[in-house]
């Protein structure tokens, strides 16, 4: 309820707090950072260089307060210039200032600053990418054309073997990225495998102060982990007997092992600012990275107001692929980031290696979980230990049950073995708190956000993570036992597993809010339990208090399955070095496989159900099927373009995209629907619903004489007419245009989904298609 709003006294009191505020005028604002959007057409001709007509129009709207020096030197207030991706400067702004800076002429948007979050092996070998057949891929497309992929995130810890350049040639001529140096970095710690190391901070001090040097690395060296594990995934090269602690012991390799890679450390101890990503991807761009792997993300916003949607159409229009993580705000609906079309939005899923533990009560039953505990300190499974659990029977949080800091008491749990719920604090934090009290063990429970979906842990005592029924089981054994006990047992490794891949439960999901038409998130790849270098500066878990140090880590979520679409990318690039990002994209997309190793549909971790393409997109990568797709859906600059002009931009709105004044909406769209996108999504908004048609183009990559045959899901709620049903192809590169008819027969209140798909006998191109109907208004 507004407080404003509320019984008499509070009314009485805001009356009183409104007096008061008339009385006595706010105090000057702290200024603010501000990304400002300028229409490089529109430069007056008395000006030479971008930079002093920037300077020229944010001194032109400075308030009279500032002071002298302040307002005669605007380029001291100037954070960033943008000139590739993206056309403006970042600088401090009161709020008064940034409203008029709106009004100036040349000025398309102004956006306030945005504190993104880091969205936190066998994946090749599961991905079907042996070694032999990425090396063959590779030595096939460097004498054409050597991929580097651009990796947005906390930097890199150059020492480690993932990052070695043997059997690498020369740095590509055509790079132009340089390696900065700073406290512990040097030139010499890039190579012919890490081209380039650039950071990006001026956007953070600008908002938080200085940064510590003593405490963090003010280079692209890598204190957190994150950034080395996500670059070392997309393109790491092939390291023998890489393990954590023993535990997913194997070779390790990126996607892409002969990739080089450039860091763009944007991520600092207090968070990643929009300001510094911008400049980041303005500066990857301009440096000749093929493709982009962004492991961040923040709250979802309309594409004009999004500075990484606009900067991400920038490296589209300069043939970057850019990769995204859709977040970890699952098992919630429609909670995905980084919506734009021409942005790869990648989910997250299992792979068919677990770390086995086991939960032994003294009832006799058996809790099946997963650790990564590997320690001095240890239980015999010949023994049992007593087991309690703090929590109530209440469904409201308790800080007891979760385990928070300072929650439990040595005299309760000293001793002991403690179940703790997930949720608020970091998993292994609730384990050191366990410690802290005296406890000798943790079981970790799901709570229903998380459902059955288990993730291992480098736990600082013995702890094994146990699905959300099993938990219930083991609480209320606790409760009705007058001397409950238990013991835990480590697995180790174990492959194989079935079913998988799952859908992960922390993926965020679909619909796309902004555009019902665009399906989000595209793909899925693996993101739970992945093994990838570390940084020697950070222990496995993260916490302060851990001493460990390792050379590789295993961490799960949506940040790690990005990567992995990332660096598949630049192999597709290696092998068709002229496609453009829509091409790769389509590949990616139409050649996803949406049953697991049993055969049957994908499921979703959160509810052990079939999955939707809300949650799995077209479905899970499949990269040597992708190098082949037979039919790709281009999607060009103007193509983009006529569905912006499908959103309601305003002309000044849609200037963030085109950059160019002359440019406008032709309407050759009837929907957002009729974008050339890989998948095909309806939205039938009239009750009774008219016929709805939408329209697809596509290429054909393959042998130059193909026919290919149309298959279509049966609906029950519309028919489907597919027309032509058959596509003859005389050539390579030659484009053919069909069209889908849906009539509606029975209007479904829930979304249905099925598939469009392609065959000549040999290639299935096939596109998820999804039919909404909105109700009556």
């Amino acid at each position: 309820m507004d407080f404003c709003s509320g019984r008499w006294k509070a009314l009485s009191l805001c009356l009183v707090l409104m007096l008061v505020r008339a009385c006595h005028p706010a105090r000057a604002q702290t200024p603010k950072t501000y990304i400002v959007q300028m229409a490089a057409s529109e430069m007056p001709s008395s000006f030479d260089f971008h930079h002093e007509w920037y300077a020229s129009t944010l001194k032109s709207v400075s308030s009279s307060e500032l002071q002298e020096a302040e307002a005669d030197d605007p380029y001291a207030r100037i954070v960033y210039n943008y000139e590739t991706a993206f056309h403006g400067f970042a600088a401090r702004l009161h709020e008064d200032e940034a409203e008029r800076m709106a009004e100036a002429d040349g000025v398309v948007a102004v956006l306030p600053e945005t504190v993104l979050q880091l969205h936190t092996t066998r994946s090749p070998d599961f991905l079907g990418i042996s070694p032999e057949i990425s090396n063959s891929i590779w030595s096939a497309g460097l004498a054409d054309h050597d991929v580097v992929v651009g990796v947005l995130d906390t930097g890199i810890w150059p020492e480690s073997p993932s990052f070695s350049d043997k059997g690498l040639g020369p740095v590509p001529a055509k790079w132009k990225g340089l390696c900065q140096t700073g406290r512990g970095f040097t030139t010499a710690n890039c190579n012919r495998k890490i081209v380039g190391a650039r950071i990006f901070y001026s956007g953070y001090e600008a908002s938080s102060g200085p940064i510590n040097e003593t405490s963090e690395f003010k280079s692209p060296r890598d204190q957190d982990g994150h950034g080395t594990h996500t670059a070392a995934t997309a393109a790491g090269a092939p390291v023998q007997d890489a393990n954590l602690f023993g535990y997913a012991a194997g070779v390790a390799r990126g996607m892409a092992p002969r990739a080089r890679v450039a860091a763009y450390k944007v991520c600092w101890a207090g968070g990643c600012f929009s300001s510094d990503i911008l400049a980041a991807v303005d500066r990857a761009v301009a440096d000749g990275v093929d493709v982009l792997s962004i492991s961040l993300g923040g709250g979802a916003s309309s594409y004009y107001r999004d500075s990484l949607s606009i900067a991400s159409f920038g490296a589209m229009q300069r043939g970057v692929f850019v990769a995204c993580s859709a977040g970890n705000a699952g098992p919630d609906p429609i909670s995905l980031t980084n919506l734009s079309p021409w942005i790869t939005t990648v989910g997250a899923s299992t792979m068919d290696r677990d770390f086995p533990a086991m939960v032994t009560l003294g009832n006799g039953a058996n809790i099946t979980g997963v650790s990564l505990y590997k320690g001095r300190q240890s239980l015999s499974s010949q023994q049992q230990y007593p087991v309690v659990y703090m929590g109530g029977n209440s469904s409201i949080p308790d800080p007891r049950s979760l385990c928070l800091e300072g929650a439990l008491q040595p005299h309760e749990v000293a001793g002991k073995i403690v179940i703790c719920d997930r949720g608020i604090s970091p998993r292994v934090q609730k384990g050191q708190v366990v410690k802290k009290a005296g406890g000798i063990g943790m079981i970790l429970a799901n709570t229903p956000a998380n459902g059955e979906e288990l993730v291992a842990d480098s736990h600082l005592l013995p702890a094994v993570a146990v699905g959300q029924s099993e938990g219930i089981s083991a609480k209320k054994y606790t409760k009705a036992s007058p001397k409950p006990t238990a013991t835990l047992s480590f697995g180790g490794t174990k492959l194989g597993i079935r079913p998988s891949p799952v859908v992960a439960a922390f993926s965020s999901r679909g619909p796309n809010f902004l555009t019902l038409e665009i399906l989000k998130p595209d793909v899925i790849a693996p993101g739970v339990n992945i093994l990838a270098a570390w940084s020697g500066a950070a222990s496995p878990s993260s916490l302060p208090s851990d001493s460990r140090r390792v050379g590789f880590n295993i961490l799960s979520g949506t940040s790690m399955s990005c990567p992995h679409v990332a660096g598949v990318a630049a192999l597709i690039k290696a092998s068709h070095p002229d496609w453009s990002p829509a091409q790769i994209k389509s590949a990616l997309m139409t050649t996803a496989y949406v049953h697991d190793n049993t055969y049957r549909p994908l499921k979703d971790a959160a509810t052990g159900k079939v999955s939707t393409p809300f949650e799995h997109g077209a479905g899970h990568i499949h990269p040597l099927r992708a190098l082949n797709p037979g039919l790709v859906y281009d999607i060009g600059q103007g193509d983009y373009l006529e569905f912006l002009c499908t959103q309601n931009l305003t002309p000044m709105q849609l200037k963030a995209f085109t950059k160019n004044s002359n440019m406008t909406c032709k309407h050759t769209f009837g929907s957002p629907g009729d974008l050339n996108y890989p998948a095909i999504s309806a939205v039938f908004t009239d009750q009774p619903s008219a016929a709805l048609t939408l329209h697809r183009t596509v290429t054909n990559v393959g042998p130059p004489s193909s026919t290919y045959h149309a298959k279509v899901t049966q609906f029950k709620g519309a028919d489907i007419v597919v027309e032509p049903s058959t596509l003859h192809f005389t050539s390579t590169n030659q484009k053919l245009t069909y069209k889908v008819t849906m009539k509606t027969k029975a209007a479904q209140k829930s979304p249905e989904f099925g598939a469009l798909s392609w065959s000549d006998g040999v290639h299935i191109v096939r596109s998820p298609l999804i039919l909404t109907w909105l109700p009556p208004m």
